[in-house]
């Protein structure tokens, strides 16, 4: 469990591995764990996003631009950055959260290099992270041992369908909303 929470903290500041690596053996192995695994990897995602988000508002000319060129994320970076706004924010924290879309290391630290409004940034962090472990949780629970080979092959593909699906879903209300355009 300590691992666990180590890697999710990594992860969600800087790091490339995800806690899924670690957090689906130990809720296949242990099932009635499950959920108590899930809840150490939200708690332990959210400290690493706020580190990240700590590391992009004080740090990032100092060691966070150092990392993502290291990592070769500062192009995607500064892609994401030029379009960074409160709602395009909001958009890619549960998009990341759920599916890795943009990586969640990239958006929690552009979120604080964005100066986002911090409690709305935690709030967002704990339900696109919760969502992911939890829905992970309650699928091993449920289906256990079966489950695992439908995880392992197709949960990024329908991660990304849903992260898709809620950019869509952005891009329309943004469009049809009072701008009428969707500009950057």
């Amino acid at each position: 469990e300590i691992w666990l929470a180590a890697i999710a903290v990594i992860e969600s500041s800087f790091f490339l591995i995800p806690a899924d690596v670690l957090f689906l053996p130990m809720a296949l192995v242990r099932p009635e764990k499950a959920y108590r695994l899930a809840f150490i990897a939200t708690a332990a995602s959210v400290i690493g996003g706020i580190l990240g988000y700590f590391l992009g508002m004080f740090l990032f000319e100092a060691l966070a631009k150092p990392v993502l060129e290291a990592l070769g994320e500062l192009q995607k970076f500064n892609d994401l950055k030029a379009c960074a706004g409160d709602q395009t924010l909001v958009v890619m924290l549960i998009t990341s959260g759920l599916a890795h879309i943009p990586p969640i290391k990239i958006v929690t630290i552009l979120a604080g290099a964005a100066q986002i409004n911090f409690a709305f940034f935690v709030v967002a962090c704990i339900v696109a992270r919760g969502a992911r472990f939890f829905a992970l949780a309650w699928a091993l629970r449920r289906w256990g041992e079966a489950i695992k080979h439908f995880i392992e092959n197709r949960l990024g593909l329908i991660a990304g369908l849903i992260a898709a699906i809620v950019i869509m879903l952005y891009l329309a209300i943004k469009f049809l909303g009072h701008t009428g355009t969707l500009g950057c």
